[in-house]
């Protein structure tokens, strides 16, 4: 099945009047209440969404229209501009319910920061009134095909009758493009500068698939969008290599929003642990006739690995907290190299251990409910699969380099969006 340019799940006409209602959510205690609301409405469906693996359309519109996607939109342009920490916060508690559709709007809130630092003011005037309204910036950056996800083949060129630019490639791991407003497409112009082009979801000769088929984080329905000749505004494109030759927090603030799903991840993991136990599972047999424990609950090694996984991941969320609040005080505008590391340094000390804690939590979920929670009917490994598939795209090993590196030889991280 393919999402072309012309075929979706909802009409234009109600698009729009979704979007007429979003409200600006003004304050922190606002922006985490409509979180926690959203989730809560969203959690019954987790199960069926994982096992569907298809577009969640409902669920999209509905965060669309709950404010959260402006919450990072600059004060300058009618946005509340709340801080890393609320961000983090925000997306920690939609991926303990559902990390997939908490993934969704990650290439979102990175494109908001490209926009509030290197965009010029028509492009933020334009493209930030749409986001207040609702709409979502969908992601177009990897590729499949050549030596690395960043090797790029998609070019941007001027059109023949030179009134307007012209993109064509294919691009995969699209997270969130079938359902966006916009699409942030990554291309090398006509001087192979990296640029990123800011392209309407239903301009012609734009095509989205729906062909994600992986174990884990399926409701994201991150496949393939092909530009085939599609028209590109000239005023909607940003330099983007420029952003990478200049102190950034971009590579930081997108990580953050990761690390908050691995949280969130592991969160989700060690709740769902703590209720089957209390409720489903029995005690090892050892334990009953030894006259130690009568329920799961009261196994002694049960209690003391839940106390061991809980422990991790008050740390995992100590440090996401951290990284946030360090992130919020370098913001967006890095004053030097030294203070642009110190904040990526903070998300990838964060992000390897949440990764690392999200896999552990996942797995010996199992140790800690025995082999009744093995049964299909709970799809309690989708939080492994989930935990699996997301980390895969980002290896901690590169995380515990960079931090060892900074640490004992005072090497600078790399200044690139992945970091």
């Amino acid at each position: 099945m393919n999402a072309t340019s012309t075929s979706t799940s909802t009409s234009t006409a109600a698009d729009a009047a979704l979007l007429s209602s979003t409200p600006v959510l003004s304050s922190t205690a606002e922006a985490v209440a409509a979180a926690r609301a959203y989730a809560a409405s969203i959690a019954d469906g987790a199960i069926a969404r994982d096992r569907a693996g298809a577009v969640p359309y409902q669920e999209l519109a509905a965060l669309d229209a709950s404010g959260l996607l402006g919450i990072t939109v600059p004060a300058a342009h009618g946005g509340p501009e709340l801080s890393p920490v609320v961000l983090a916060e925000v997306i920690r508690t939609i991926a303990a319910v559902d990390p997939a559709i908490a993934q969704i709007p990650q290439a979102h809130f990175l494109f908001v920061d490209v926009l509030a630092v290197h965009g010029s003011r028509e492009q933020q005037r334009r493209l930030f009134a749409d986001v207040l309204a609702g709409a979502r910036l969908g992601n177009g950056l990897a590729e499949r095909g050549g030596k690395h996800a960043q090797d790029l083949k998609t070019r941007l060129q001027a059109a023949p009758s030179g009134s307007a630019l012209r993109l064509d490639g294919r691009k995969y791991y699209c997270t969130g493009a079938i359902s966006a407003r916009w699409i942030g497409v990554s291309a090398l112009d006509d001087a192979d500068r990296l640029v990123l082009a800011f392209v309407d979801r239903h301009a012609p000769g734009v095509t989205i698939d729906d062909d994600w088929n992986v174990m884990g984080q399926r409701a994201t329905v991150s496949g393939t969008a092909t530009f085939d000749r599609v028209p590109v505004d000239p005023g909607l494109v940003i330099p983007y290599a420029s952003a990478f030759e200049v102190p950034q927090q971009l590579g930081a603030r997108s990580q953050l929003v990761h690390t908050a799903i691995q949280v969130g991840i592991a969160g989700g993991a060690l709740r769902d642990a703590r209720e089957f136990v209390r409720t489903k599972a029995r005690p090892f047999f050892e334990a009953t006739r030894a006259g130690w424990a009568d329920t799961a609950a009261a196994d002694p090694h049960t209690i003391h690995r839940f106390g061991q996984l809980a422990t991790r991941v008050c740390a995992a969320e100590a440090l996401l907290a951290a990284a946030a609040a360090t992130l919020a005080e370098v913001t967006r505008f890095p004053r030097d190299a030294e203070a642009a590391a110190r904040g990526s340094i903070a998300v990838a000390e964060a992000k390897a251990f949440a990764s690392d804690t999200a896999v552990e939590v996942a797995s010996d979920l199992f140790s800690l409910a025995g082999a009744s929670a093995a049964d299909e009917r709970y799809d309690l490994s989708r939080h492994w699969r989930n935990a699996r598939t997301h980390a895969s795209h980002d290896p901690v090993d590169w995380k515990y380099h960079h931090v060892g590196n900074y640490l004992l030889n005072d090497t600078l991280p790399p200044n690139h969006g992945q970091l």
